[in-house]
């Protein structure tokens, strides 16, 4: 179940509107790759070290990867990919390296990601 909270945000485009109160999932901890190996190797006849070393070498491998210019598929979570932000010019000619501002990661959810999003369950606190 995903715990929600309600948060007064102001309309960025009416100062003097009313601040209207909308829904924001919060989180319960954070899970490290320690927590993630423990439990792989609580689930397998592998050693948590062993499950350890895999997650580092998929943590490399992954961002070398982005590195080239490839796209991550992984398993059922999805695609990983870099995008750019950057700035327009009126020509193709003045478009280059100079021009960007800056690098952020792209996510796309897997169908199966994708429907466990679908059949989540809320719950607002104080319910």
């Amino acid at each position: 179940m995903l715990n929600l909270k309600g948060i007064a945000r102001k309309n960025p485009q009416d100062d003097a509107a009313a601040p209207k109160y909308y829904a924001y999932a919060t989180t319960t901890g954070m899970v490290n790759f320690e927590r993630l190996a423990y439990l792989v190797s609580n689930q397998c006849t592998v050693r948590e070290a062993d499950c350890l070393a895999v997650l580092r070498a998929l943590e490399h491998n992954m961002m070398d990867e982005l590195e080239q210019g490839r796209t991550v598929q992984f398993g059922d979570l999805g695609l990983f990919h870099i995008g750019v932000h950057a700035e327009g010019k009126a020509t193709l000619e003045e478009v280059n390296s100079a021009t960007v501002k800056k690098a952020h990661m792209n996510f796309r959810p897997a169908k199966r990601l994708r429907k466990m999003l679908k059949g989540l369950e809320y719950k607002v606190s104080g319910e």
